[in-house]
C-alpha cells in the first residue's frame, strides 16, 4: 500500500513541510531509512539522523526547526510519538481490513454470522456457532461445535477453538494458539496406569484479551476456564483447566499455570513463573521472571525465587548468597581461630 505524505498528513491532522505528493510504502527506524520509508523522530538522541535519513517522509514535533538542510518531507504534528503509533494502529487496521468466505473451507448447519466476516481458506466452522460483526477468522483455522465470537475478533493463521468455547468483543488469538482443549486429568488406577478423567467444562474469554502465538488454554472439567476482561497473555503459555485469570492482568512467555489457581486483577507476571495448583493470587501482585509459586500471595505483594518469597527479602539473600563462599571461610577461620 502506497500513501502520500499529504495522505498521512490528512489522517494526522499535522503540516506538510516539504513534497505532499511523497509517496511511502513501508515503515522504517529513523537511522535506517532508505527511499520510499516513512519514519519519525520522537527521542532527541537520534536528532542528528534527521539531516542524513534517506527516508521520504519524517513525523516530527510541531516544536522541531532543522539547523540544517534536510532532503526528507516533514509532516509536523503535535506529538510526534504519539501519531506514529496512532498511524500504526490505522495501518494494521487498513491491513486488516479483509472481508468474504475463501474457498475452500467449510461452514457447518446451523451456523449464524454478522456483517463483513473473513473467514480465509482451508477453514472450518463446526455446528451451532454464532460470530458477530467484522470478525476475521484467516486460514487454516478451526472453529468447533455450538462455539460463540463476539464483535471484532481478529483469529490468526492456524488457531484453533474447541467446543464450547465463550469468546467476547475485540479480542485477538495469534497463529498457533489452542483454546479450550481437555484439562490434563488422570485418575491412578491400582494397576499403576491412569484413567482419563473426562473434561466436560469449557473456557470463557472475556472483552479485549489479547492471546499470544502458541498458547494453550484447557477447558475446565466441570464448569469454565475464565480468562477476565483485558488480560494479555503471551505466547507458549500454558493456562489449566478451571484457571481464572482477573481483570487487566499480563503474563509473559513460557509461564506455566497448574489446574483451578485463581490470579486477581491487573498483575503482572513476568516469564517462565511457574504455579502450583489451587492457588489464590490477589489482586495488583507482582512476580518476578522464573519464581515459583507453591503458596498463595496477598494483594499488591511483589515475590521472587523458586518457592517465591518478598522481593526485598530475596534481594538482600541473594547479596548473601553471592558472598556465601567468603562467609564460609570466614566462619572456617573464626572456628580456627578459636579452635571451635
Amino acid at each position: 500500500m502506497k500513501f502520500t505524505a499529504a495522505q498521512i498528513a490528512g489522517i494526522l491532522q499535522g503540516e506538510v513541510i516539504g513534497n505532499p505528493n511523497a509517496e511511502v510504502y513501508r515503515l522504517s527506524k529513523i537511522e535506517e531509512g532508505t527511499e520510499g520509508s516513512l519514519t519519525f523522530l520522537a527521542n532527541p538522541k537520534y536528532l542528528n539522523f534527521i539531516y542524513s535519513t534517506q527516508a521520504t517522509v519524517t513525523i516530527v514535533s510541531n516544536t522541531f526547526e532543522p539547523e540544517q538542510e534536510i532532503t526528507t518531507t516533514l509532516i509536523k504534528v503535535d506529538d510526534a510519538y504519539e501519531s506514529f503509533s496512532k498511524l500504526l494502529e490505522y495501518y494494521n487496521q487498513v491491513k486488516l481490513m479483509k472481508s468474504g468466505i475463501e474457498e475452500p473451507s467449510v461452514i457447518s448447519e446451523n451456523v449464524s454470522y454478522g456483517t463483513d466476516l473473513y473467514l480465509g481458506s482451508f477453514s472450518y466452522v463446526g455446528k451451532n456457532v454464532i460470530i458477530g460483526n467484522n470478525v476475521k477468522i484467516y486460514p487454516n483455522s478451526f472453529i468447533g461445535d455450538n462455539v460463540t465470537i463476539g464483535d471484532n475478533c481478529v483469529f490468526f493463521a492456524g488457531v484453533r477453538i474447541y467446543s464450547e468455547t465463550v469468546i467476547g468483543n475485540n479480542c485477538t488469538v495469534h497463529s498457533g494458539a489452542i483454546i479450550g482443549s481437555d484439562g490434563f486429568g488422570f485418575a491412578p488406577q491400582e494397576d499403576g496406569t491412569f484413567k482419563k478423567i473426562p473434561q466436560i467444562g469449557n473456557v470463557i474469554i472475556e472483552n479485549d484479551v489479547e492471546i499470544g502465538s502458541c498458547t494453550t488454554i484447557d477447558r475446565a472439567t466441570l464448569g469454565s476456564t475464565f480468562i477476565r476482561n483485558g488480560v494479555k497473555l503471551d505466547n507458549h503459555i500454558q493456562v489449566a483447566h478451571n484457571v481464572e485469570i482477573g481483570e487487566n492482568t499480563v503474563i509473559a512467555a513460557q509461564t506455566g499455570i497448574a489446574g483451578s489457581t485463581k490470579i486477581g486483577k491487573h498483575g503482572m507476571i513476568g516469564g517462565q513463573v511457574g504455579f502450583a495448583g489451587h492457588l489464590v493470587i490477589g489482586d495488583n501482585v507482582k512476580i518476578q521472571a522464573q519464581s515459583g509459586i507453591g503458596k498463595n500471595v496477598g494483594d499488591d505483594e511483589v515475590v521472587q525465587g523458586s518457592p517465591a518469597f518478598n522481593f526485598g527479602d530475596f534481594a538482600k539473600s541473594y547479596v548473601h548468597f553471592k558472598n556465601l563462599p567468603k562467609i564460609v571461610s570466614d566462619l572456617e577461620e573464626i572456628k580456627k581461630n578459636n579452635n571451635i
